[in-house]
């Protein structure tokens, strides 16, 4: 069937965002959420315009899916110091620890509190994120 034989193209295309772009309009969450999984260190965080809505789309079914999109978009944030999206990164990550209880097995992952103590470690001088999280989440830092 030529919608099987798309499906299979897809999940092996080299570029895993074009790829998650197909299934998202298809749409195909249950192939995304594979495809995230199956190559998360290929999702370019930088990509924020699909790894977003991709993120919303998946959350409900799909948790640990749309975490590690959430995940790519904090890590290329923090990573690069782009200060502009520290709001939307800070947004990302409470959204992370929202979904966090749904998932019920990280597998290979880190867990919530895991990733967020390595990004404490890594990234804990980055007080504009740190404060922007702590605004949005209504604690201190």
């Amino acid at each position: 069937m030529a919608e099987d034989k798309a499906m299979a193209h897809a999940r092996v295309f080299p570029h895993v965002l074009t790829a998650l772009h197909f299934f998202h309009e298809w749409p195909n969450p249950a192939q995304a959420a594979e495809l995230i999984l199956a190559r998360p260190t290929e999702i370019d965080g930088n990509a924020y315009y699909l790894l977003d809505p991709a993120a919303r789309w998946l959350e409900d079914r799909y948790p640990l899916a749309a975490t590690l999109l959430r995940r790519a978009m904090i890590e290329d944030t923090l990573d690069g110091a782009k200060s502009s999206r520290y709001k939307h990164a800070a947004r990302h990550l409470l959204e992370c620890l929202a979904v966090a209880p749904t998932i019920g097995d990280f597998g290979l992952f880190e867990t919530h509190d895991a990733f967020t103590a390595r990004l404490r470690a890594a990234h804990g001088r980055k007080a504009g994120f740190w404060s922007r999280y702590a605004e949005i989440a209504g604690s201190k830092p």
